[in-house]
């Protein structure tokens, strides 16, 4: 009966290193992945979302601009004519 029980937990003592071993694997391999997709993005040209938002403000700003300045040109040719 003795020897069931240490066999048994061996089995144990060997399935929780296995585990262990696994985790830390995963573990690694997260570690090594989010480093390569934080160099990978690094070597890009990425623009933050404030920066994003600040030109889209000024895009739109400046057509606004333009129509209105359109409106007084147009304005101003029928004057003429």
């Amino acid at each position: 009966m003795q020897s069931r029980n240490r066999v048994l937990d061996d089995m144990s003592k060997l399935m929780s290193n296995a585990m262990g071993v696994a985790q830390g694997a995963r573990t690694e391999a997260e570690n090594a992945m989010k480093s390569m997709m934080d160099r990978w993005l690094a070597e890009r040209d990425f623009v933050s979302q404030e920066s994003f938002e600040a030109v889209r403000l000024m895009a739109q700003k400046a057509r606004e601009e333009n129509e209105a300045l359109l409106k007084r040109v147009e304005a101003l040719e029928a004057k003429i004519k």
